[in-house]
């Protein structure tokens, strides 16, 4: 309904007023979308005022009134911060035509503002000054300092005006072709459907899929059963289904996004995203993205990344290889020596093969991980390591009826943090799962602890008319993923936002995620929440057993697979000339060293790739494997001395998951683990042998 202009006169903008609400949670209820750009703008207003109150503060720049100088009123002048965040994470996770209108028309000048705080040049004196003359800071002062000092630089204030003016062009300019690349994305995976009106077209299909399509189909008011190309609909039919044309006809769809002759191709988009990012590093004297990014990485530079590489391609291919051929080798005894394996084959054989070494596949477990009681035994964990509960609290408005509200709360009773879960796909929704914040923790001036409001976004499978939600493994992993993250957030306990919780260097912080992972594949774990949602009845031992047999399924191909794409990440961003060349050709060439499986011409990752292209994982990627060599060697230490172990728990809560950014990752890490880490955690827990030069003599 929309307001009439009584209401518009006599009606305050929530974002102009405290919330009044529970922990200060946003008023989801309360909020409009022409409350945005109004809010937008007098954040940005706020800014300005502020700004010239610090550089035209007559004293002597100090850390105080120059580096955390917002006083008592952080709630006036973080306006833009939270208008920000509660923007764009509605943009991911409850999107709509308006929304993107309103974030093409907001990016410029979103972008405009940051520039014209960044090329400040009397903050950026008051700045150095202090970076050069200061009192004596403690550890996490002096490492703010030192990164608002760098973040100061690497954003253009050493350059000159000539160079500032280009930053800026640069920078706008990049805003909006991300934007582009991700509405684009979003657009073209939501309008693809595979529609199916013939039930014969449905062969192989399990009952629970077919429901859940003929549900997708009644939503849409069409008969029969639609399939999409969200992962709990694709990635069923791609395993299950024995019609081939059809699996072809998906994989392709999925495979080709944004490559089409249409509206929504990111062929020149990504050219583009490239060279801005090649353009701007070597502007602020870098030879090329990847060396402007690592130099705050663990991995300092391009060499230790393609050495991981490197390690890994070494130790995995011999075995990926055998991988693939085995499942060839099932594919052709039972359609034919003839049979030539596509890659819209591999998910379909690759479970058959499943089914004839382990006995084991998803929709026997299906009705062991009904979502509620994935959510108890998730909750559950969190309680058993740490001692922290979650109320689930209606009082707190969201966003979207789907999304479930909790309170948090420590060990002795005091309240840690809110925390949202959204766990289905839908329209607005975008593909895949993710970890946000609401809110940031911090220490106000008046010494109080603001705790974060965390939430988790996943798209998992849906109930149906008939079932609940009832997941598969791998979605429980992916929850425990997000969880993972989530701790990191919810256990947060530094002074300054900015460094709290995943406030960390990038291929640091997926160490708590990958490393909650661990837990889907443990039998005790299993056993605390895995009933069937119908009789009641536990999980059966014999059917934990072939869970944990199964768990290096395929594991070296999936290895190579995540590897490859960080080959082609490194590939695009360690460019140093103009990027002119062919996308899909570059592409497949770039990545050839952990290919192990046939490629299809037409298909393309990049123009789908929004990790690197929209998503701040560029020149990144590889931040995946690097720190799951972390988390592996992280949980041995739980393996060796119980993977409920309080004190262990305890210790990477306190020295880890609590730290945020305060200190250098390895620091951290060390002071858990007693030593840096090495690749032979990794390699035992996949079952592939570890090299005699990386052996203990």
């Amino acid at each position: 309904m929309k307001p009439t202009d009584i209401e518009k006169s006599e009606r305050v903008n929530p974002f102009f007023e405290p919330f009044n609400t529970l922990h200060d949670t946003y008023p989801f209820d309360r909020i409009r979308l022409e409350d945005f750009e109004e809010a937008f703008l007098e954040g940005i207003r706020r800014d300005k005022e502020h700004l010239e109150k610090t550089i035209n503060n007559p004293e002597r720049p100090t850390f105080d009134n120059t580096i955390i100088c917002k006083g008592e009123d952080t709630y006036y002048y973080g306006l833009l911060d939270r208008v920000s965040t509660v923007f764009f994470n509605l943009m991911s996770a409850e999107s709509s035509d308006e929304i993107d209108a309103l974030a093409q028309k907001m990016e410029p000048i979103l972008t405009k503002h940051s520039n014209d705080m960044m090329l400040n040049e009397k903050l950026f004196e008051r700045i150095k000054y202090v970076h050069r003359h200061h009192r004596r800071l403690t550890p996490e002062e002096k490492t703010l300092l030192d990164k608002i000092y760098e973040g100061f630089t690497r954003n253009g204030a050493l350059l000159d005006e000539e160079g500032k003016a280009r930053l800026r062009q640069l920078r706008e300019e990049a805003g909006m072709v991300t934007l582009q690349f991700q509405q684009n994305l979003r657009k073209e995976r939501k309008a693809f459907t595979l529609h199916i009106t013939d039930p014969e077209d449905l062969a192989g299909l399990p009952e629970r899929v077919r429901q859940a399509a003929a549900d997708e189909a009644r939503e849409r008011q069409l008969d029969g059963w639609v399939f999409t190309l969200d992962m709990p609909s694709r990635g069923p039919f791609m395993k299950y289904s024995t019609r081939r044309d059809l699996r072809k006809q998906l994989y392709m769809a999925d495979n080709t996004l944004c490559t089409h002759d249409n509206s929504e191709n990111n062929l020149e988009i990504c050219k583009r995203i490239v060279n801005i990012y090649r353009e701007i590093a070597q502007l602020l004297g870098f030879k090329c993205f990847a060396d402007y990014v690592l130099k705050h990485r663990m991995a300092s530079n391009t060499r230790n990344v393609y050495h991981l590489f490197d390690q890994l391609i070494e130790a995995y291919k011999p075995t990926a290889l055998k991988e693939i051929a085995e499942v060839e080798r099932t594919a052709q005894k039972i359609e034919g020596k003839d049979f030539n394996l596509e890659p819209w084959d591999l998910a379909h054989y690759s479970y058959l093969l499943q089914m004839k070494k382990y006995d084991i596949d998803s929709e026997m477990l299906r009705p062991y991980f009904e979502l509620s009681k994935v959510i108890q035994g998730v909750f559950g964990l969190a309680n058993r390591l740490y001692g922290i509960t979650f109320r689930e609290n209606s009082d707190i408005t969201v966003y979207h009826p789907d999304v479930k509200a909790y309170e948090v709360f420590d060990a002795d009773g005091t309240f840690l943090a809110v925390f949202y879960a959204d766990f289905h796909p839908r329209k607005g929704k975008q593909g895949g799962a993710w970890m946000t914040s609401y809110r940031g923790q911090y220490i106000n001036s008046k010494g109080e602890n603001i705790r974060p409001h965390v939430s988790v976004v996943m798209n998992l499978t849906k109930p149906t008319a008939e079932k609940p939600s009832l997941l598969s493994l791998g979605e429980v992993e992916t929850f425990l993923h997000e969880f993972g993250h989530s701790l990191h957030g919810i256990f947060a306990n530094t002074r300054f936002e900015s460094m709290s919780g995943t406030n960390v260097w990038w291929d640091f912080v997926e160490l708590p995620s990958q490393f909650m992972e661990n837990y889907s594949v443990e039998k005790d774990f299993l056993r605390t929440f895995a009933f069937h949602y119908q009789t009641g009845e536990p999980l059966p031992d014999e059917l934990i057993t072939r869970i944990v047999k199964s768990r290096n399924f395929q594991a070296a191909y999936s290895c190579l697979r995540q590897v490859s794409f960080g080959l082609l990440d490194m590939a695009y961003y360690t460019m140093r000339e103009e990027f002119t060349q062919d996308i899909k050709e570059f592409e497949k060439k770039a990545w050839q060293k952990a290919i192990v499986f046939k490629q299809v011409p037409d298909t393309c990752m990049t123009t789908q790739f929004s990790h690197i292209m929209a998503g701040g994982y560029a020149a990144g990627y590889y931040s995946y494997k690097w720190a799951e060599v972390l988390e592996a060697d992280a949980f041995s230490v739980f393996k060796r001395r119980g993977i409920f172990d309080r004190a262990t728990a305890q210790s990477f809560r306190d020295n880890i998951l609590s730290k945020g950014g305060t200190e250098h990752p390895m620091t951290l890490y060390k002071r858990f683990r007693g030593a840096e880490p090495t690749i032979d955690a990794l390699l035992r827990r996949n079952g592939i042998r570890v090299p005699r030069k990386n052996k203990k003599k």
